[in-house]
Parts: C-alpha cells; structure tokens; sequence
C-alpha cells in the first residue's frame, strides 16, 4: 500500500509558481524559465504572479501562461512619505499572494525578480514551500538578500557572489535568455534586408530597453548631424516613451542612414544586422550579448536600485569584454566612441571573443532542473 501511494505520489502533477517582472530583463528570463520546466514535464501547471498594471500582465498571457496580479509598487526613494501607501499595497499583496499560494498549492516557487517576487516568496517561505531565487545581477538587490535567507536555491549568473549569500545555496547558472536567441539561425543579409539597410554599411544597434532609456535616446537625437555626416548605419529602438519625440527629430534632420522603432518586434533580426550594439546594463540584456558574441558599449542606467548596473558593465569592462560610458559622459562621447569603435575591426573582434567566453547556453534548463528537484523533495516529504 505504502509503495502505490508513493507512485501516485509521484505521479501528481508538478505545480510551480514563478514570481516577478516589471521589465522584459525579468519577464524574458521567467518565460524561458517556464518553458524550459514544461520541455522537461510537459504536465506541469505553471502559475505566475506579477504586479498589477506592469508588463507581464501582457506578456506572460501572450507565451500562453496563467497570471494572477499583486496590487504591489516600488518605494519611493525621493518622497518618503508616500510610501505609506506603498506598505499598505504590500500588506495587501501579501495577503493576496498568501490566497493564491493557499489555493494553487504549489510544490516549489521561483522568484525572478521585480515587485511581486518579495511578497510571494516571503509567504511561500512562511507557508513551507521551498523557495529558489533568480539573481541576475552581479550585486544582488536588498529584496533578494532578504527572501535568500529562506530561499533553499539561489541561482547566479556572476562569481563571486558569496557576498551576498550563503554558498552552499549558491548556483552559478547564468541568465536565461529567450530561446529563439540561443538557435538564431539568422544571417547578416537577413537582418540587413529586415531593416531596409545597405549591407555595405557597418550597423550600429541602439536599444534602451522596452520603455527606453532617457539619457541614450537624448544623445541620439541631439548627434544626428554626426550619424548623417558618417559612414554608419543605425538602428535605433526608443521605446514607447521617446517614440513620438524622436521622430520628429529624425523627421527634421532630413534624410538619414538610420531606421528608427519604438519596439523591435524580432530581436534575432536586429543582432543578425548589427556590428556594434549600444544599451543599458542590465543582466539580461548582457546576457543575450554573451551568448550571441555582440561586441557592445555599455551605458549603465544611474536610477537602478544599488547602482547594479555600472557593476554589471564593470564586470564585464575587467574582462575587456565590453566597452563603458558614464550616464553623465554619454552625451558627449557616446556617438564619437561608436562611430570610431565600429571601424575597428580588430576591436570589434576581441570585444566579441571575450564577451561570448562568459556566456551560459543552458541557463535554463539547469535553473528547471534544480526546481523540479526542490518540487520533487517537497511532494516526497508532503505526500502532495
């Protein structure tokens, strides 16, 4: 008898809660890491928790999942007093995640990252389900350092993180990217012809993520005498907020070598084409950089928890794997240290070589693997 109720055990479906986002840096990573769990058991019901009115309320229903919304925010740094507010909606969404967790009953719970991972792994933690933690950062933020005191699993994608965790929970795993990165089969012609560009011109790919960056798009915009007058081929990706201001920069500077989008909707495309890519610094972003080999200038956002993404760019600048700009230098130097950088070749090279040394290809299978693992532990002890 005793060895059938262990079959039907076993034979439960695995039931997993991924928590976070708030940007694509954490919703692509948390998408890659579901799919990578339903590759290895298909019968696994996976449920995502994330913050109402941010991103992955769109987006996780689009990679075919089910999302449930926390009421949470980020604190506010520069008005104290407004956080009143912000602690009442995080006592609320304790709450809610705890009801959530009480009736989806799951085996094992992940957190990627952003507002709503804290208040669902704390109460996973609380209620006795084994927690792991994704830290894509070179220097983990204060939420995570907090929830890895009970996480069982906390996965890396920097050495060297001992700092800020206990080692024996340590895993250097890398950052999950998107799966159609890790295969693109695109070529240069392909991501040229995408574009609508001349395959005799060196590229130039400017993204500053999904919603922009202010600093990289200003500097865009006030050096268009500089992008006309060079030799160079831009594509340029604003983000929604910076869209309409752009175009009508570009619209004023006459006929330019630059094709300008608020969202590129293929990505794979767009490294195919480029020769040099300028973004922000964060983790996921550098991840698609390493494993796709993408010589890079990096201008880390200054309004970043911890300052972590000039530490991201740093470590890859001692590794001269990438190239850095100061926020504040950007806007005199970026688009000079672009168009000089892009011809030579030989930089372009070595920047390419050691940047794609550090990537991971299988981040997340291995991040599944050790979940499924703390799921399968839990249903053994719990009989559920």
């Amino acid at each position: 008898m005793l060895v059938i109720n262990k079959i039907e055990i076993m034979e439960e479906k695995l039931r997993i809660i991924i928590s976070g986002g708030g940007t694509g840096g954490h919703i692509f990573p948390a998408v890659s890491i579901a799919n990578a769990i339903k590759e290895q058991h298909p019968e696994a019901e996976i449920l995502f928790v994330g913050a109402e009115g941010r991103m992955e309320m769109q987006r996780v229903p689009a990679a075919g999942y089910e999302i449930k919304g926390l009421p949470v925010s980020g604190f506010n740094r520069k008005n104290l007093f407004k956080n009143f507010e912000v602690l009442y909606k995080l006592a609320k969404s304790q709450f809610k995640a705890y009801s959530i967790i009480k009736q989806f009953k799951p085996h094992a719970a992940v957190g990627v990252g952003g507002y709503a991972s804290g208040p669902t792994l704390k109460m996973a933690g609380m209620m006795g389900v084994p927690t792991l933690i994704q830290e894509q950062n070179s220097y983990a933020g204060v939420t995570n350092k907090l929830l890895a005191k009970k996480a069982k699993k906390i996965c890396v994608a920097y050495e060297g993180m001992e700092k800020f965790f206990e080692k024996d929970k340590i895993i250097l795993t890398g950052n999950p990217v998107r799966q159609g990165l890790v295969n693109n089969k695109i070529s240069r012609e392909e991501g040229i012809n995408f574009f609508h560009l001349d395959p005799a011109k060196k590229t130039i790919l400017v993204i500053g993520g999904s919603l922009g960056a202010r600093t990289v798009n200003q500097c865009i915009m006030n050096n268009l005498d500089k992008i006309k007058n060079s030799d160079v081929q831009f594509v340029w990706q604003t983000g929604k907020i910076y869209y309409e201001q752009a175009l009508q920069e570009v619209k004023k500077a006459g006929e330019l070598p630059l094709f300008v989008t608020d969202f590129i909707s293929s990505m794979e495309h767009a490294y195919a084409a480029a020769d040099l890519v300028i973004s922000r610094a964060g983790a996921g972003s550098i991840s698609e950089f390493c494993i796709l080999g993408k010589a890079v200038i990096l201008v880390p956002s200054p309004n970043v928890a911890e300052d972590h993404q000039t530490k991201n760019a740093l470590a890859l600048v001692d590794k001269s794997a990438a190239l850095y700009v100061k926020d504040n230098e950007a806007e005199n130097k970026l688009v000079d240290i672009a168009i000089e950088t892009i011809h030579q070749d030989s930089v372009l090279n070595d920047l390419s070589m050691n940047i794609k040394k550090l990537a991971f290809t299988n981040s997340a299978s291995v991040i599944a693997e050790e979940v499924v693992k703390l799921a399968n532990e839990y249903r053994k002890n719990h009989g559920n």
